[in-house]
């Protein structure tokens, strides 16, 4: 019995945070979409969330942070992508390449390097349980 009534609140509160991240990606992040989200039975606090992004030909996302507990793991699924984290290189990504972004890392540039095709990529978040906001706007 309390390990179901464990289950149901830990889905409420994904579900929770699953609305919260759909309102919070609209504006200048739109074309970020929560897939997954699910709490870590083996670490407590900490969520597995997946994130589609899509990329029109030429599409970007602006300069942005994710919270300071993220560390993520992105792959191209379709097409190509330009990445710059931190002051690092620009790097273009193509299907089936992958990169990752430890907590703090800022990311400059993500665009879709094609003017004609489509892109997309996963990113895979190991995040607070807590956080909501997995996409921060950056300033330069």
């Amino acid at each position: 019995m309390i390990r179901t009534i464990f289950y149901s609140t830990a889905a409420l509160a994904a579900f929770i945070a699953t609305a919260a991240l759909a309102d919070n990606t609209a504006g200048a992040f739109k074309n970020v979409k929560l897939v997954y989200d699910q709490p870590l039975p083996n670490v407590p606090g900490k969520s597995m969330r997946g994130v589609l992004v899509e990329y029109e030909p030429s599409g970007n996302s602006p300069a942005h942070l994710h919270p300071k507990s993220a560390f993520i793991y992105a792959t191209v699924l379709e097409g190509a992508i330009k990445s710059q984290v931190n002051d690092g290189p620009v790097v273009t990504y193509r299907a089936g390449e992958s990169w990752s972004e430890y907590p703090g890392d800022r990311h400059r540039v993500s665009q879709n390097a094609s003017a004609t095709d489509p892109a997309r990529l996963l990113a895979v978040f190991i995040v607070d349980t807590g956080e909501t906001e997995l996409v921060l706007p950056y300033e330069e």
